[in-house]
């Protein structure tokens, strides 16, 4: 079933990109995500397939490798991969943010090195910043880099990485000094090094295609000169990258609560109870209004969003609304759609069930969503 959505778009080229997009979606993602959600199966090749097809590097700079998109046809893009499948849009989304430090914090000739790498659609990224004992408290990270002549000696054990064992490179927050946030430095790890292992993947309740691990450092040694920005810097750099991966997360819970809503809205014109359809009942209409309004509200939210990030506007306030309310529309959406559907809406064989269960980690994912109210609370009392 392909999106319901009529984008207005700023160029014929992002017009073409979307058909792109929608074209690989219909044909290759949608009709593989319900077996591989089932059997927990990683798309490793179907995300190769999207870089080769350049959509793992849409929103960076053409010099290296990117696609040279404004953010908001990359958000738009990751709507309509998280319609057909939310596994591949959180992996695009991911993939983005950990592409982040180097190509906007990184020297030229470390640029020059290796973000085209990162770009070219072959490589899978990671973005290590939580650990077992900090998540919303990010500053109170204890993963260690010990500076040993050209390469800091890495130790500690980071949590609920996206790409935890099947990445090509990671991007480590580590701690180089003291407490607080002004000791941590941001440090771009390839994927296989000596003392780096991982956990088994974690059994979740949704998303199940998606890997997620711990990334387990014992003594890893990382050259120097892959350090991004100044030593000290890296909170700041999380910060920075968070922001813009929460607008990602947003348009990833956008594209599934739009999937929730068409098959909810198709179920309802075919469905008959008491000599016809259930669509024809102001109850279901109702529902599926509410619905609607708020699929186009989050969408309306995150657009904005984007628009002040490419206007070079500051945008930090306005990702925190986004997530915050595209994901918890992506909650009512889903929950509200399997209601549409009744007795069938919580088995398997209807996709309603799964879209449930995907929704919740949402709000979870890229700061809390109880951290995004935290965000916008301070802004609006200093």
């Amino acid at each position: 079933m392909a999106s319901s959505v009529e984008r207005l778009l700023p160029s014929e080229e992002a017009r073409e990109l979307l058909g792109l997009t929608r074209e690989i979606a219909d044909a290759e993602l949608a009709p593989a995500a319900a077996a591989a959600e089932h059997e927990g199966v990683f798309p490793r090749e179907a995300l190769r397939k999207l870089g080769r097809a350049g959509l793992l590097s849409l929103p960076y700079d053409p010099a290296y490798g990117g696609g040279g998109q404004p953010y908001e046809v990359y958000l738009q893009v990751l709507e309509e991969l998280s319609y057909a499948w939310l596994t591949i849009g959180i992996s695009v989304s991911v993939h983005s943010l950990a592409c982040f430090p180097l190509a906007e914090y990184g020297t030229d000739a470390q640029r020059q090195r290796w973000l085209a790498d990162l770009l070219g659609g072959e490589q899978l990224g990671a973005y290590c910043l939580s650990e077992p004992q900090s998540g919303s408290d990010a500053a109170g990270l204890q993963t260690r880099a010990v500076r040993d002549g050209e390469d800091y000696v890495v130790t500690g054990t980071k949590a609920w990485i996206t790409h935890g064992g099947v990445a090509d490179f990671y991007n480590l927050l580590v701690r180089t000094s003291g407490d607080g946030p002004r000791g941590i430095s941001c440090l771009l790890a390839p994927g296989q090094l000596a003392g780096m292992s991982f956990g088994e993947p974690e059994r979740k309740m949704g998303a199940k295609g998606s890997r997620t691990a711990q990334v387990i450092l014992d003594g890893v040694r990382v050259p120097a000169e892959r350090r991004l920005g100044q030593e000290g810097q890296g909170f700041s750099i999380a910060l920075a990258a968070l922001d813009a991966g929460r607008l990602g997360i947003a348009a990833c819970a956008v594209g599934l609560a739009q999937s929730a809503l068409d098959f909810a809205a198709s179920y309802a014109t075919q469905r008959e109870q008491f000599g016809r359809p259930i669509g024809s009942f102001q109850g279901i209409q109702f529902l599926l209004a509410d619905m609607a309004t708020a699929v186009s509200a989050a969408r309306a939210l995150y657009l904005e969003a984007a628009r002040r990030k490419d206007a070079g506007l500051p945008f930090s306030v306005e990702a925190a609304k986004a997530k915050l309310f595209a994901t918890d529309a992506a909650m009512r959406v889903t929950t509200d759609a399997v209601q549409v559907l009744g007795g069938y809406g919580y088995v398997e064989d209807f996709p309603v069930e799964r879209y449930l269960r995907e929704a919740k980690v949402l709000q979870i994912v890229e700061g809390t969503n109880q951290i995004q109210r935290m965000v916008i609370g301070r802004a609006l009392t200093g």
